[in-house]
């Protein structure tokens, strides 16, 4: 038989290397080249280095017995393939195969990359029969092919899986950043809105310590102000004591000359007064002469053009101004009623022998009864025009009179002495001071006197009576305007217009005293007193400045109530005061009286007698609380007197 030559036909080159084996190579020539064609394949080939070969092949027999590694040589000739079965079987147990020369012009490698197959990829055509050898390594070529493909794929594989995983934790890094700038502007907007509030609260807590700075040097500033002002006013007190001691000196000189001229006076005035008594008596026989007489005495004296006769007829009865008179001569002083005096003369001595009596408990007393007096003035101080208010304080002060701690002597002295100096404060309510007056002397009658006789110390007008000027009698004019009740203060005497003020604001008290009335209690210095009061000043003081201030005053609070009870008589007394009074007035030509002249014409003209005063009645409750301070110290104010422009 003919030598069977078995070809395999490959491309020459793949990828720049030659694919063309020499024919008479053996295996073992044949493995290296094998080797080296790898290498250079996997270096012109994208396969990453990791898939190179590193050692060769290693082949293992049927039995598991690792064989050899040597080529292998096939050659079957015509003389030899009778005997090649048989051969075949020795050769195949043996593990050698003979073969002849083969080429690989129809093996080649396909440089196509479609289909996602690898460059690598090999599409070999075998003939129909091949030998074993040929046969293991086709097989060995294709799973290497196929190890290879197969890594290529895994790696492939892993570098998705890892690119993915990248990209999700790139993602996620995305997400996370972004949720971590949310974050920290959330956080930045929290801390921005904090500063902010924290800024206000620092701007609001700088303007209150700015504030409170101010207020602070406010206050110091007014500490300093009223320090001044207390030091000041320190200066002035000591440098007033000074001069009152030199005062003190002075007057104690002239106190003995001026009680010298008080006794002469006193002297004189009784001798009148016998002498004026002797002329009633005689002229009680010849009224009508009398009469006559009162009218001339009055024209000649400057005093009202009434006569006597025309007042006494206007009297109601049961009153004692009958009796009244004029005790005055052409010479005469002293222009009072001789009932009004003898009234005036039994009050202050009643007054005088309790200060007496009070002044000898007081020194054999070790008990201190300042607290009691202070409350009493406290109460006064705090009367108001309600009715609880008056109700209030007089049941309070009658406790006051019957606590046996203090004597009731005392308790009434005080009360009649800060009822009398309360009367000058601006804020007294005289007609609230009146119910509180009744109230207190229908329980205690002996106090009326007495408080009347305080009043009357305080003010001549409410006796009534008036000393006329006469520089006989007096050293100067100062000398006469202190017997009449001004003031003198550090040596320098009060003003007509402040002496005008006090006058009458004690008149006005003295009119609200006379026309109360009360529920339950009996007025003991009453309506009839008012009455006697307003005969005997229009039969026996004359007119001027101080009459007419106290005449307007007690008709502004006692007219409505004298009118209500009186009608008729009330209003010839009040054409008298018209035609009489105020003529005498303007005759006088005098410009400071025009603006007391023009209240008494108005209070006439406009019949305001008809009109209840304002504060008479008392309210139910006050509108708002009022506060009254505890304490003796009050604010006091100047008042401009409306006498005066």
């Amino acid at each position: 038989m003919g030598v069977v030559k078995l070809e395999i036909r490959c491309p020459q080159t793949v990828n720049g290397i030659g694919l063309d084996p020499d024919p008479d190579w053996s295996f073992d020539a044949l493995l290296p080249e094998i080797d080296s064609l790898e290498k250079k394949l996997n270096v012109s080939s994208s396969v990453p280095l990791p898939f190179t070969k590193t050692k060769s092949r290693e082949f293992y027999a049927e039995n598991g017995i690792k064989r050899s590694p040597n080529a292998f040589v096939m050659r079957i000739s015509d003389e030899e393939f009778e005997d090649s079965e048989g051969e075949a079987e020795e050769v195949h147990d043996r593990g050698l195969v003979k073969a002849t020369r083969f080429n690989c012009d129809e093996f080649y490698l396909s440089d196509d990359d479609s289909d996602n197959e690898s460059s690598l990829q090999v599409q070999t055509y075998f003939m129909n029969e091949v030998g074993l050898v040929e046969s293991a390594l086709v097989e060995l070529t294709h799973e290497h092919q196929l190890g290879v493909r197969e890594e290529i794929r895994s790696k492939i594989s892993s570098l998705e899986t890892d690119f993915m995983n990248e990209s999700e934790k790139s993602s996620s890094a995305h997400v996370k950043v972004d949720k971590y700038r949310e974050a920290r502007r959330e956080v930045e907007r929290k801390f921005d809105v904090q500063y902010q509030r924290r800024l206000a609260e620092a701007l609001d807590n700088h303007l209150t310590a700015v504030q409170r700075d101010h207020e602070l040097k406010s206050q110091i500033a007014e500490r300093r102000i009223r320090s001044d002002a207390a030091h000041e006013e320190a200066k002035r007190r000591e440098k007033a004591l000074q001069e009152e001691r030199l005062r003190q000196e002075k007057a104690k000189a002239e106190a003995e000359a001026k009680l010298k001229a008080e006794e002469a006076k006193r002297v004189a005035l009784e001798a009148e007064r016998r002498a004026a008594k002797e002329a009633a008596e005689r002229e009680a026989d010849k009224a009508s002469k009398a009469n006559t007489s009162e009218v001339s005495q009055t024209e000649a004296l400057g005093g009202p053009t009434a006569t006597s006769s025309v007042v006494l007829n206007a009297q109601p009865k049961g009153s004692d101004a009958d009796k009244t008179m004029k005790s005055y001569s052409a010479g005469n002083m002293l222009r009072a009623a001789e009932s009004a005096l003898n009234l005036e003369r039994e009050r202050l001595q009643k007054l005088k022998e309790l200060d007496e009596r009070n002044q000898s408990l007081r020194s054999s007393s070790n008990e201190d009864f300042g607290s009691t007096e202070r409350h009493i003035a406290r109460l006064i101080r705090q009367i108001r025009g309600t009715k609880d208010n008056v109700r209030t304080k007089a049941t309070e002060l009658i406790k006051i009179f019957n606590n046996p701690r203090c004597p009731q002597t005392i308790s009434i002295a005080s009360f009649a002495k800060k009822v009398v100096s309360h009367c000058e404060s601006p804020d007294n309510a005289a007609f609230a001071c009146g119910h509180v007056i009744v109230l207190v002397t229908s329980q205690f009658p002996q106090a009326m006197d007495l408080l009347v006789a305080e009043l009357q110390r305080a003010c001549i007008y409410t006796v009534p009576k008036h000393i006329s000027y006469s520089k006989s009698a007096f050293e100067s004019k100062v000398a006469y305007w202190k017997a009449i009740g001004y003031r003198e203060d550090d040596g320098k005497i009060e003003s007509t217009k402040d002496y005008l003020k006090r006058l009458e604001s004690y008149m006005k008290l003295y009119g609200a005293l006379v026309q109360t009335e009360v529920a339950g209690g009996q007025n003991v210095h009453g309506l009839k007193e008012g009455w006697a009061w307003l005969a005997r000043f229009l039969n026996a003081l004359p007119a001027n400045i101080y009459t007419a201030v106290a005449l307007n005053a007690f008709l502004q609070m006692a007219g409505f109530a004298l009118f209500r009870k009186y009608k008729s008589q009330f209003m010839k007394l009040l054409n008298i005061i018209s035609e009489n009074f105020l003529n005498a007035l303007r005759a006088q030509q005098d410009p400071e009286l025009r603006p007391i002249m023009a209240e008494i014409q108005s209070y006439l003209e406009d019949k305001k007698f008809l009109q209840e005063p304002e504060g008479r009645a008392l309210q139910g409750s006050l509108l708002s609380s009022v506060m009254v301070p505890d304490s003796d110290y009050q604010e006091s104010y100047h008042q401009p007197n409306r006498y005066f422009y």
